[in-house]
């Protein structure tokens, strides 16, 4: 027979930990041992079997002292009091929702304090749409109607589900609370916990007659058009919020958002980086050479600026304030331009005789031998 484990591991506490140190250790081993919430696990009845046996010894102060003294030798399980090795060994129920209320905070139907009442206001939930922008709209902002269908509060019965006339009542069976608490016998051990009244679906309330058009839902789907006021640069993949813009709240909570989800389009010749935009701007192996005047292309239309002579592929041009405007702050990004050569892919027989003159004019050899090209790459 394989020895017990120390009770102080099982619980995960150094020995000497106060009262509620141990207790705090057993609620959280109890949230992760419980066979309620390991339904797949085999051996969690044994798992929960020896944390319970651990914190009853550890809970009891004199079966604490013989332990600390003599170990597992001090403390006889069998008059310990754990009937039949199941959950029990308390001398009462163990209500589960005291145990899990705070693993199920916010709706999971444990505990009385973490769950919402029905009857109060509760805020309705956002909704998420896509919208799709061109580098320019993301850059300087815009407008785009979106569609959408969300959750209204019918206007018929002005969101109580109660036919006109007829009374919204207090739920008899819950009292209001929206849940019921139900014992189940388990493993030779009481266990308690909240569910949804079953008479009122968890409302709290009953209604006489039912809205003929929300069918007693108090709330409808619509489908919705609104226009939305893109800000200046918003980047590929952020989200923005409209407030109110998304499903109607509960028993006159506010309504939740709208959430935008922005996609931008690439761009054929403006590429971002963060609020600087950069670009590839071609020119002639004449300009490029000799100097002269370009109209490059920004987001709010054409710049010109001076290509001095003697430009060389891969020379790069800022552009100071051309670039993207600073989302919902002030100032402006950069625009950088890259220098390429435009190379003609076809050539006359009178453009090809001049090129060969103009090579023949370096004396000592081909442009690249006078620049000395192939000496640098040595």
């Amino acid at each position: 027979m394989p020895s017990k484990r120390d009770y102080y591991d099982i619980l995960g506490v150094p020995k000497g930990s106060s009262a509620d140190d141990i207790k705090s250790a057993y609620r959280q081993k109890a949230k992760e041992c419980h066979p309620d919430l390991n339904p797949d696990d085999p051996g969690a009845v044994q798992k929960m079997q020896e944390v319970n046996e651990a914190f009853e010894v550890l809970s009891d102060d004199q079966k604490k002292a013989r332990y600390d003294q003599f170990g597992h030798a001090g403390v006889d399980p069998q008059a310990g009091g754990f009937p039949g090795g199941g959950f029990g060994g308390f001398g009462e129920d163990i209500d589960l929702s005291d145990i899990l209320g705070s693993f199920f905070s916010g709706g999971g139907g444990f505990g009385g304090s973490a769950r919402q009442n029905p009857m109060g206001p509760r805020r309705g939930e956002d909704v998420q749409v896509r919208v799709t922008l061109s580098f320019v709209e993301a850059a300087k902002g815009c407008k785009k109607s979106v569609s959408y269908r969300r959750v209204e509060s019918c206007v018929d019965c002005s969101g109580t589900g109660a036919a006109k006339g007829t009374n919204v009542n207090t739920c008899s069976q819950c009292g209001g609370r929206g849940a019921i608490v139900v014992t189940k016998s388990m493993l030779g051990m009481n266990m308690r916990s909240e569910q949804p009244c079953p008479s009122c679906r968890g409302r709290g309330k009953t209604i006489e007659k039912p809205c003929n058009t929300c069918k007693g839902n108090g709330n409808i789907q619509k489908g919705v058009t609104t226009e939305v006021d893109i800000p200046a640069g918003i980047d590929d993949r952020q989200v923005m919020s409209v407030r109110g813009g998304g499903n109607a709240g509960v028993n006159g909570g506010p309504p939740g958002s709208l959430r935008v989800v922005v996609l931008v389009k690439p761009d054929d010749f403006f590429e971002r980086d963060g609020f600087n935009i950069w670009c590839e701007f071609p020119v002639s192996y004449a300009t490029a050479a000799l100097g002269g005047k370009a109209q490059v292309p920004t987001i709010d239309g054409k710049a010109a600026f001076d290509i001095p002579a003697g430009t060389q592929p891969g020379k790069v041009f800022s552009l100071k304030g051309k670039g993207i405007q600073v989302l919902n702050g002030r100032g402006r990004g950069d625009q950088f331009v890259r220098i390429s050569i435009a190379v003609p892919e076809s050539l006359n027989s009178k453009q090809k005789e001049l090129l060969r003159a103009f090579e023949s004019t370096f004396r000592g050899g081909s442009a690249q031998e006078k620049s000395g090209f192939f000496g640098k790459k040595k």
